[in-house]
C-alpha cells in the first residue's frame, strides 16, 4: 500500500546575524543553513497494516507524514500510496487517504461539528445514505453523538479529538497518517480513541501510520515499528524485536523485604550482596529494591532473592519501551 524508496527532504533557513547590523548585512548577504529533516527513508507497509512511526522531536515524522500527503515536496528520493505519486495531488489520490493532525484542526471553530461533517460530504461528494451509515457507525463508535450540535469551540480536547477522527473517515479512507493523535489528552480519552482505532482497523483494514510520543498507544495499537532519528531509519520491525535490537534483553525486578521476620536489619543485609553480584541496582526510601537482570537470569534471581530472606512483595516487569527507546537513540547519536 506504501512504498517509500531513499525518501529525502532537505530544509534550507536563513541564519540571521545578531543586531541591527546584522540585519543590515543579511539585505546584502545571506548565509543559510541546511537541514535534512528526512534522510534516505526506505520502507514498505502492507494493506491494513498499523505501524507505528517512532521518533524524537525533530526527527523528521511529521515531515515524512506530510510528503506522503503531498503537503510537502521531497527533495530526492519517491514515494508511492495506493499506487499513486502523493507530489502529484490528484483529486483520486486526496479521496483515498486522510491526514490527522494532533495539534491542528480541520473543523470550523465557531460551528457545530455535524456542519462540518455536512461541509466534507459536499467536499468529497459523498452520497446521503453512505454519509448517514458512515457517521452513524462513526459516532456510535466514538459515543459522542449528543455532542453534535455543540460548538466545536465549546468541546473539550477529547471530544474535539473524536470529531477530528470523524472528520477524517468520513470519506472512508485506505490509508490513514495519525501524527499524534492523543497529544494532550487525559487517560480516559487516551484509552477511547486508541480502542476506536483498534476496532477501525480491524473491522476496515485501513492502512494506519502512527506517530507518537505515548508509548501506550504504540504498545497496544502495533505489532510494528518504524524509528527514525536524526532523518535516518535505524530500526524497522517487530515491536518485540525492538529491545533485542537495543541490546537491553533485561527484565526488572523490585521486591521488599519483610521487616516482621526480622527487623530492620533484615532489609540491610540485602544491599552489599545484591549490588556487587547483580550489578545495576537501586534503593529507595520505603526500602524496595530495584534491579536490572538479563531475561535468561531471571528465574535463578528470583529464587535466591527469596531464598536470601523473607519478601514481602516481588514483582518482575519488562523495560519500559521509553528506555529502549531511549537508548536506542543515544546509541545512534
Amino acid at each position: 500500500m506504501i512504498e517509500v524508496e531513499n525518501l529525502t527532504r532537505v530544509f534550507r533557513t536563513y541564519k540571521k546575524q545578531p543586531g541591527f547590523w546584522g540585519g543590515v548585512k543579511g539585505l546584502f548577504k545571506r548565509k543559510f543553513e541546511e537541514t535534512a529533516a528526512a534522510k534516505d527513508v526506505s520502507f514498505s507497509i502492507k494493506e491494513g497494516e498499523f505501524v507505528g512511526f517512532l521518533g524524537p522531536n525533530g526527527a523528521g515524522k511529521t515531515t515524512t507524514l506530510k510528503m506522503l500527503s503531498g503537503l510537502i515536496y521531497p527533495t530526492s528520493g519517491k514515494a508511492t500510496v495506493a499506487g499513486f505519486n502523493p507530489t502529484k495531488r490528484e483529486s483520486a489520490y486526496r479521496r483515498i487517504f486522510a491526514l490527522v493532525l494532533g495539534q491542528k484542526n480541520q473543523l470550523w471553530w465557531d460551528l457545530p461539528a455535524i456542519e462540518s461533517f455536512n461541509l466534507l460530504r459536499a467536499i468529497y461528494a459523498i452520497p446521503a445514505d453512505h454519509f448517514k451509515e458512515t457517521l452513524d457507525e462513526l459516532v456510535d463508535l466514538l459515543d459522542v453523538r449528543p455532542k453534535l450540535n455543540v460548538m466545536v469551540r465549546e468541546l473539550s480536547l477529547g471530544e474535539r479529538m473524536k470529531m477530528e477522527l470523524i472528520a477524517a473517515l468520513l470519506h472512508r479512507p485506505r490509508v490513514l497518517f495519525l501524527d499524534e493523535p492523543t497529544i494532550g489528552l487525559d487517560v480516559i480519552s487516551q484509552k477511547s480513541v486508541r480502542n476506536f482505532l483498534r476496532e477501525y482497523n480491524r473491522k476496515n483494514k485501513v492502512t494506519i501510520l502512527l506517530t507518537s510520543h505515548y508509548m501506550a498507544d504504540i504498545k497496544e495499537l502495533c505489532e510494528r515499528v518504524i524509528v527514525i532519528h536524526k532523518g535516518e531509519k535505524i530500526y524497522d520491525g517487530a515491536l518485540d524485536s525492538l529491545e533485542s535490537n537495543s541490546g537491553t534483553r533485561q527484565k526488572i525486578i523490585t521486591f521488599l523485604p519483610s521487616l516482621e521476620a526480622g527487623g530492620s536489619e533484615t532489609a540491610l543485609t540485602f544491599p552489599a550482596t545484591w549490588k556487587s553480584q547483580h550489578g545495576e541496582t537501586t534503593y529507595d526510601e520505603e526500602g524496595k529494591f530495584t534491579l536490572r537482570v538479563p531475561s535468561e537470569k531471571v528465574v535463578a534471581v528470583s529464587q535466591e532473592i527469596l531464598t536470601a530472606g523473607p519478601v514481602a512483595d516481588i514483582t518482575i516487569e519488562d523495560i519500559p519501551l521509553e528506555d529502549i527507546i531511549s537508548k536506542l537513540f543515544n546509541s545512534k547519536s
